[in-house]
C-alpha cells in the first residue's frame, strides 16, 4: 500500500496520457525521446503538437538547431515532430490536445494545411470540423489520409496508485 506522499510523487511523474507511434515514420518523427523510443508523454494541457522546422540536412544526417535558452522564451509547441516527406504532412503548428472541465479530452486541428484524422474522421484541412472528443485508444493521423504519421492516444489512469 502506498502512502499519500508516494502516491502524489508517482502521479506527478507519470504522464496523464501518451501518444504511441503506430508506424515507423511516426516513431522516427519523435524529436525528444526521453520517455521511450515510440512514446510522447503528455503531462499538461493544452498540449500543442507541430513540425520541427529547425532542421538541416548535412551529409545525409539530420541536424536540429538549438532552441532559445532564454528564461522568457516559450516555444509554440510541446512536442515537435520531424516530417521528412517530400510533401509535408505536419504543419509547424498542427493541433492541440485539450482536457476540459467535464473530464473530456479533445483534439483541435489549429489550421494545419493537411488536417488531421481521428479514426479516419477528417478534422481541419478541407473539413469544416476542427474539434473531436478523444477516447482511449483512438488513432490520430497527422496530415492527409495517406499520411504515415499515426499515433495512438492512450490515457493513463493514476487513480489506482
Amino acid at each position: 500500500m502506498l502512502d499519500n506522499e508516494k502516491k502524489e510523487l508517482l502521479s506527478s511523474m507519470i504522464p496523464k496520457a501518451v501518444l504511441k507511434a503506430m508506424t515507423s515514420e511516426a516513431k522516427h518523427s519523435i524529436v525528444k525521446r526521453s520517455f521511450g523510443q515510440d512514446i510522447i508523454p503528455i503531462y499538461n494541457y493544452p498540449f500543442r503538437i507541430g513540425r520541427e522546422s529547425r532542421v538541416e540536412h548535412v551529409d545525409n544526417e539530420i541536424i536540429v538547431q538549438g532552441r532559445h535558452t532564454l528564461s522568457d522564451y516559450h516555444p509554440n509547441n510541446d512536442a515537435y515532430l520531424f516530417d521528412n516527406g517530400e510533401f509535408l504532412q505536419i504543419s509547424k503548428e498542427h493541433c492541440t490536445i485539450i482536457h476540459n472541465d467535464t473530464d473530456e479530452y479533445m483534439l483541435q486541428d489549429i489550421g494545419s494545411s493537411c488536417g488531421s484524422l481521428i479514426n479516419q474522421i477528417q478534422l481541419g484541412g478541407d473539413s469544416k470540423d476542427d474539434m473531436y472528443t478523444l477516447k482511449d485508444g483512438d488513432i490520430i493521423t497527422l496530415g492527409s489520409k495517406d499520411s504515415k504519421y499515426k499515433f495512438k492516444f492512450i490515457l493513463l489512469d493514476t487513480t489506482e496508485l
